[in-house]
């Protein structure tokens, strides 16, 4: 019984992480869009700000992939 409980915990924060990593990547195809919309505008100003938001982006989701594959 106390395996199919920490099995059931693992799923449910398996399941969790994944939804975070799907959020980011939604996040980082949101700046992507955004940067070029005002790059091709003429504002080149968020470019850099965006390229780091993008980073640390990728870097969370790569912890949290590490992450999940370390709990799976």
């Amino acid at each position: 019984m106390n395996r199919l409980t920490s099995r059931s915990r693992r799923t449910v924060v398996l399941n969790a992480v994944l939804s975070l990593v799907l959020i980011l990547v939604v996040l980082q195809l949101w700046l992507l869009a955004a940067t070029i919309d005002a790059s091709l505008g003429g504002d080149d100003s968020v470019v850099w700000p965006a390229a780091i938001a993008s980073g640390a982006c990728f870097a969370l989701n790569g912890f949290l992939l590490r992450y999940a594959r370390r709990l799976w």
